[in-house]
């Protein structure tokens, strides 16, 4: 695990504007649900640049994260946020417990898939939290993955992908009992669940969990069959990028890409494309720009070229993001630039 989340770790949430609104959102519910103030105490583990915290902090709220790589560690502390440099599991939860930093709320948001030793992190939140404390975790639903082929969710950083089958069992056997429930759009369709302490926990059952565990039973989660289409499905959407970029090629239309994601490495890798059919990729990310794309070693720039080059065609990687990354750089449409995106389909949007 520490040879993908290292120093240099690139990826940092507050670049996003909708994702932080998202956790905006997340915190203000959160402090009326939970009842949180000035003698609670929150966490949250991957805590990345600070993007959630720093909403917890100026709604006056102690709170510290838990975030193991130097660059995002280091941005959030430079917003002012306490921040424990390690990576999460029973051994520091029970050293943080032992400092009485044990907390009302800790939050984890798209890291459960990222740990190979699942039962070991989900193990330490019994100890980190509370008796009467609440653990929410977000992370892309894999009936919205496989339902509607968001084959890109399937990148390096991912040991496993979820249901909440899954995560349910695996809570009850590490001590955490899922209350409820909420379905959001952040990821392409994820889910945020609620846990409480299994043995001490009073929070009443919402309904919602054993909705959500029937409509994943009928859908066929359960069975091989749910999974058998999705490879045909994956096909035809590699095969689509990759004519398009190639048709584009005999026109003579110019093509660039948004956005250095993992999503988007794992559509660019698996179609094949290389620097003759998307010659950079621009990113705001300063960490990003003067690398190049892992696999297609195609370079990664800043937005000014983008205004420089002019394409034709930009193919939005974070697919999720659409919306946002549109009207960004809405002015595209100025020299008739269009908008591509490949998954779950491919899309152009003038």
């Amino acid at each position: 695990m520490a040879s993908l989340f290292t120093c240099d770790y690139a990826y940092y949430s507050s670049f996003s504007t909708s994702w932080l609104e998202h956790s905006q959102a997340y915190v203000l519910a959160m402090t009326l649900r939970v009842r949180l103030g000035s003698t609670s105490l929150v966490s949250e583990i991957a805590a990345n640049d600070g993007y959630l915290l720093q909403y917890v902090r100026d709604a006056g709220i102690p709170c510290y994260g838990v975030e193991p790589t130097a660059s995002t560690s280091a941005a959030a502390k430079a917003k002012g946020i306490d921040v424990v440099e390690k990576f999460f599991g029973v051994a520091l939860a029970n050293e943080l417990a032992g400092q009485g930093r044990q907390v009302d709320l800790v939050a984890a948001n798209n890291v459960l898939a990222h740990v190979p030793v699942i039962n070991d992190f989900v193990a330490g939140f019994v100890r980190l939290l509370k008796p009467q404390g609440v653990a929410t975790f977000e992370f892309p639903h894999l009936l919205r993955m496989v339902g509607e082929n968001q084959f890109d969710t399937a990148y390096h950083e991912h040991y496993s992908y979820l249901s909440l089958t899954a995560v349910n069992r695996i809570f009850a056997a590490n001590g955490l009992t899922v209350f409820d429930v909420e379905q959001h759009t952040s990821h392409g369709g994820s889910l945020r669940v609620f846990a409480q302490r299994t043995e001490t926990g009073r929070h009443a059952d919402t309904g919602k969990v054993a909705a959500l565990l029937q409509r994943e039973l009928q859908a066929g989660l359960t069975t091989a069959e749910y999974y058998s289409g999705f490879q045909v499905r994956t096909n035809k959407v590699k095969d689509d990028f990759y004519a398009i970029l190639i048709e584009a090629k005999r026109q003579g239309q110019s093509v660039a890409a948004y956005g250095v994601t993992a999503k988007g490495n794992t559509l660019m890798n698996y179609a094949g494309v290389r620097p003759d059919l998307i010659p950079f990729v621009v990113d705001r990310n300063p960490a990003k720009q003067g690398k190049y794309m892992p696999g297609s070693r195609i370079p990664i720039v800043g937005e000014s070229l983008l205004k420089d080059a002019r394409p034709d065609h930009l193919v939005i990687l974070p697919r999720n993001l659409r919306v946002e990354v549109m009207q960004q750089l809405d002015y595209i449409r100025s020299w008739g630039g269009q908008f591509v995106t490949a998954v779950p389909e491919m899309r152009c949007v003038a």
